[in-house]
């Protein structure tokens, strides 16, 4: 491998300079907030009606680990995590997308002495932002609707925020690669949909079969659910340091592919 291609995979070189970049994104999104906020929250909180309340009252309860819990309970645990992983990759996606190819934002940004390592990491943070941002907003919509009132949803909150980052750094990944917004579906379509219907969102996994149970186990989505998931019940998540792992091991790999990604792209 030759000195150019080993260079882009170097050891992030990363400083305070992130913040202005940061706070830019801030205050340009302060202009929009209320439009953002009903677009984040809107679509899982039809999801949380449509099937929490409808499908909840044929459904009725689930059996979990050997309890049976409410569907709706259930679903708002792992839909939160599901907004969240959502949030954070339309924002590392085509809003990060945006700044970089088709406004070029980053180009006038390292007419500074900002680097681009400094502008990636700015970027990741803003996305887990605004997941965080959605997860709040949802959760206490759903306090208020007295879908869970359990004082461990502080941790959960915390958990939410991983998720964001985690997420944030996949997508920055597909970002650096892409040549236009269409790439984005492949994404969403071939990545997010399916994690979704496997990681026990909307069904417990014990109803998958035991080599996809067993994949499935692995996703980070998976993760964050049985992280998040006993917290809205009330209880401590059972082997937490496993799943908190798994969530740091893809955030600091991903973020590492999608730094040096990008550095090939402003390289090229």
């Amino acid at each position: 491998m030759d000195a150019a291609a080993l260079s882009i995979w170097r050891a992030p070189a990363l400083s305070m300079r992130w913040w202005p970049v940061f706070r830019r994104n801030l205050l340009v999104w302060r202009k929009l907030a209320l439009p953002s906020l009903i677009g984040n929250i809107a679509e899982p909180l039809i999801w949380l009606v449509a099937f929490g309340y409808g499908m909840g009252a044929l459904v009725g309860q689930v059996t979990l680990d050997g309890e049976r819990v409410p569907y709706l309970l259930f679903l708002a645990s792992g839909s939160i995590c599901m907004s969240a992983m959502n949030a954070a990759s339309f924002e590392a996606l085509y809003s990060a997308f945006s700044r970089m190819h088709v406004q070029k934002t980053w180009d006038g940004i390292m007419n500074a002495p900002v680097s681009l390592d400094d502008v990636v990491l700015a970027e990741m943070l803003w996305a887990a932002y605004k997941a965080v941002f959605t997860a709040t907003a949802i959760l206490l919509v759903m306090l208020a609707l007295g879908i869970s009132h359990s004082p461990k949803l502080l941790v959960a909150w915390l958990v939410l925020a991983g998720v964001g980052v985690t997420f944030s750094c996949i997508a920055l990944i597909f970002n650096a690669l892409a040549q236009g917004y269409d790439f984005f579906t492949y994404y969403f379509t071939l990545f997010l949909t399916p994690m979704m219907f496997l990681s026990g969102v909307f069904f417990p996994r014990e109803q998958l079969p035991e080599l996809v149970q067993l994949i499935a186990g692995w996703l980070p989505l998976s993760a964050a659910i049985e992280l998040v998931r006993p917290l809205f019940l009330d209880r401590w998540p059972e082997h937490a340091l496993r799943h908190v792992l798994v969530l740091a091991v893809y955030a600091v790999a991903a973020f590492w592919v999608a730094l040096a990604f990008t550095r090939k792209r402003f390289s090229a």
